[in-house]
């Protein structure tokens, strides 16, 4: 009796480390945050060129911001039941050189890599909105780049 009580409980341990570690595989890649689970190389370069989109973004710095989209990258966003786009130099144009931005932002929701192509979920919060991208991704050269971005940004609720 204490031979299948004792392997029920190991049963036990096991499944429940293994649960854990199942989630902790899911846990969002945070500007500067710990990840527990070891990123591949790509997605370690992934989640820099996003660090260097997201610290332009935050400092309007266009240098930084264009070094991590690819010269032919597009950014759709909907307005009015309508698809806009923008091109790359358009984009780059809406921002200015600033401050860092109080009480904002970002992080790394997910990132899927297959081969030289990658999509990443990330999310932008500021005092009073939260943006949401995705990223089309493409590696060239050893090297990834924003190629297409589509986003949704939304009042947040406090």
């Amino acid at each position: 009796m204490k031979i299948i009580f004792s392997t029920l409980i190991a049963c036990l341990l096991m499944a429940c480390s293994s649960s854990s570690k199942l989630q902790s595989t899911n846990s969002d890649k945070q500007i500067g945050g710990a990840n527990e689970e070891p990123q591949s190389i790509d997605e370690q370069k992934i989640t820099e060129t996003i660090n260097t989109y997201f610290e332009g973004w935050m400092t309007g710095d266009t240098t930084k911001l264009g070094t991590a989209m690819h010269r032919t990258c597009q950014l759709k966003n909907i307005k009015d039941d309508d698809v806009i786009i923008y091109s790359r130099s358009t984009y780059l144009g809406f921002f200015k050189p600033r401050p860092r931005r109080q009480n904002a932002g970002g992080k790394i929701v997910s990132i899927n890599v297959t081969d030289d192509i990658a999509s990443a979920k990330c999310e932008i919060h500021t005092a009073d909105r939260l943006y949401t991208d995705y990223f089309n991704m493409m590696k060239i050269k050893e090297r990834w780049y924003i190629v297409d971005k589509i986003a949704a940004s939304k009042l947040r609720t406090k």
